[in-house]
């Protein structure tokens, strides 16, 4: 499990400093990732830290340590858009990215989101694997980043209390 880590939102940390920090690991986060470095630096856009931080959390070690981290953003249209999810290797496997997405799901509830969303390449089994666990539906998207660049969308409904 994740017992012993906490989430804290990126609104309660130095968005610049999280940003380096993450990016400087981005070779632990990743790896095993199906993403080039460029693309992985290109997920990282500053404005997800800075004006869209209140969505995103970090999952901290008992020494204060990144375990984890998720960046999203909630639409005009009341979609939530998982822009991206990382979980250290030492803290694979523990249920920590379905934390962060429930965190995140919550978050994007209580504003109004309708459903949750994250797009993936159709090769990403990590991706793949966290929407099955936390009940998305995939759906065949072709060309979805340009002409022969197919992606999975994922998406799953959030109920209204």
């Amino acid at each position: 499990m994740t017992g012993g880590l906490r989430l804290v939102g990126f609104e309660e940390l130095s968005a610049a400093v999280l940003r380096a920090r993450l990016l400087d690991h981005r070779g632990s986060f990743w790896s095993g990732s199906v993403l080039a470095d460029e693309e992985q630096v290109g997920l990282h856009d500053p404005l997800f830290f800075h004006q869209l931080g209140g969505f995103g959390a970090v999952a901290l070690t008992p020494d204060d340590r990144d375990a984890g981290y998720l960046l999203g953003v909630v639409t005009a249209d009341r979609l939530a858009v998982v822009h991206a999810v990382a979980v250290h290797p030492d803290h694979r496997g523990r249920g920590l990215a379905a934390r962060l997405l429930q965190r995140f799901a919550g978050l994007a509830a209580g504003t109004g989101a309708r459903a949750v969303q994250g797009v993936a390449r159709p090769d990403d089994a990590a991706a793949r694997g966290l929407a099955e666990h936390c009940g998305a539906v995939p759906a065949p998207s072709p060309g979805h980043a340009g002409p022969g660049c197919d992606r999975t969308v994922y998406t799953r409904s959030l109920r209204r209390a």
